[in-house]
This record gives structure tokens, C-alpha cells and sequence, in this order.
């Protein structure tokens, strides 16, 4: 490359940036109402420039990170209940069964007003599953709300919890109802195991099906693939662009490889 003068108005346009980015720092940690770290910091601006660019872009830290291997993987250590918010509360759907959750008799409906003494109200979901996931074998301290009964403390002890992604149930007249609530390392093996199941269950005589993906957040793009192979016979199930040809690539069903050939299959989403 020959040689010459740099690009002044790139390099000083760049240095403006970051002293300007530098300045806003230092007003945060010199004004609001909290100490914030700078790692804090760096890290939310991180997560906001790339949500920014489109829905499916994040930022994750190496925590979000291994939070999300271990979601992949189908266990974590925790207290084993699935969790929704309402009215700017943590409430209890349903304990997962054989969990320390179930065992201190944890439940649907059940409000977690407090984790160890912190209160949840307008915490989001994420900080309230981050609160009560721990090492194995350590102890938290929820205060329950219940209906038609004063609030008590429960204290339990973390445990491995493993979850399957695949739940399945054969419905009157042969229809199959399969429903997937993410794409982990073992959801594909699931679907096979659950459609085999139907089959049997209906002594070979399955009509229909219903894929239930409600509220299913994705995860591994691999997964997604295979499980969509068991409904296919053939063709691309998704193809990849990026700005640069090697980034190109096809995800091709296999031949044949629908479980369910004279089934059919209504799939039921809920679309944002």
C-alpha cells in the first residue's frame, strides 16, 4: 500500500466520538443517583447500540452468555418453576416437577413478593430468574404471595434442574398435540421420541397434529433445522445472506425425512 498522509477527518471523527462517549461516562458516574461501575456502563451501551440496529441483534456478557449455553443445554441449577410477570410481579405458572420448587409445595399462581429479602415488584423477569438460579446445593429465601392467605417465607436449596423442551399429549379423534418450548441441545430427539409416542398411543392411527411454538424464544439454529426436517421432505429450510459471500449458506431439509407423511400438521405461533 503506498504510503501517505492519514484520513484526518475519519481519525478526528473517531477520537470526537470516543471523547464524547468518555464525557458522558463521567457526567453518569459524577450525577446519578447510584455508583455505577464502568463495566456497567460499557455494557449497556454495548447491548443498546446493537439492539438498536434491529430486533435481533444483542450484546451478550459473559454471564448472558453462559446463562444462555445453559438454557441450550436443557438444565441449570435453580428452584425449578416457570415463571411469568403480572402487574409488575413474578408469578408462578407452574413448579417443574421433582424440583425444590414442587417439593416445598410451590404453587401455579403463587407470587414471589421477595428474594432473600429484596423486593421483586418491578424487577424484570430476567433479574428475578438470575436472583433465584445459584450454585447447586446453596439456599434462597423467597416470600410467597397466595390467595386468601397471609404472605410466608420459603427457604429452599438450588438444585440441577433439567428441562425438557417437548411436551406431548394425544387429544380425542387421533390429533397429536406437540408442543415446543425452545430449540435446546436435545429438542430434536425429543420431537422424534414425542411423534413415536403419538403414533403409539394412537395405535397408528394419528389424523392430525398440532406444533404449538407459543411463546418458544428460539435458541439453537441447528435444532431448529432438524426439528423442521421431521416435517419436510426436502427443500431449503432456511437460507443465510451476509454482506460477504462466505457468510452465504442453505439449510436443506433431507429427503424423506417426514415423520408424519399423511398427518395433517397445523402449526400455531403467536405473532409479535
Amino acid at each position: 500500500m503506498s504510503g501517505g498522509a492519514p484520513d484526518t477527518t475519519t481519525a478526528g471523527a473517531s477520537a470526537a466520538d470516543l471523547a464524547f462517549y468518555r464525557s458522558v461516562l463521567d457526567k453518569v458516574h459524577q450525577s446519578y443517583v447510584d455508583p455505577v461501575s464502568d463495566n456497567t456502563l460499557v455494557d449497556n451501551s454495548l447491548k443498546g447500540m446493537l439492539t438498536g440496529l434491529d430486533p435481533h441483534s444483542d450484546y451478550l456478557s459473559e454471564k448472558d452468555y453462559q446463562d444462555m449455553l445453559d438454557d441450550s443445554a436443557g438444565e441449570f441449577a435453580g428452584i425449578g418453576a416457570e415463571l411469568t410477570r403480572e402487574q409488575d410481579r413474578p408469578v408462578v405458572l407452574s413448579p417443574i416437577d421433582d424440583t425444590p420448587a414442587s417439593r416445598a409445595g410451590i404453587h401455579p399462581g403463587d407470587v414471589i413478593l421477595r428474594i432473600n429479602g429484596r423486593v421483586t415488584e418491578g424487577m424484570s423477569l430476567k433479574d428475578v430468574v438470575d436472583a433465584l438460579r445459584g450454585p447447586a446445593d446453596s439456599k434462597v429465601s423467597i416470600t410467597i404471595g397466595r390467595k386468601n392467605t397471609q404472605p410466608f417465607d420459603v427457604t429452599l436449596t438450588r438444585a440441577i434442574i433439567h428441562v425438557d423442551s417437548v411436551k406431548s399429549a394425544l387429544e380425542p379423534n387421533g390429533v397429536g398435540y406437540l408442543r415446543i418450548t425452545s430449540f435446546a441441545e436435545t429438542t430434536q430427539r425429543e420431537v422424534a421420541r414425542a411423534i413415536d409416542d403419538l403414533k403409539t398411543k394412537s395405535h397408528g392411527q394419528l389424523h392430525g397434529l398440532v406444533l404449538d411454538l407459543r411463546n418458544n424464544p428460539g435458541g439453537l439454529l441447528d435444532q431448529a433445522v432438524r426439528v423442521s426436517g421431521d416435517f419436510l421432505n426436502g427443500g431449503t429450510t432456511v437460507s443465510i445472506r451476509g454482506r460477504s459471500p462466505d457468510d452465504n449458506r442453505i439449510f436443506p431439509a433431507p429427503p424423506g425425512g417426514d415423520r408424519l407423511p399423511n398427518v395433517t400438521v397445523r402449526q400455531v405461533m403467536r405473532l409479535n
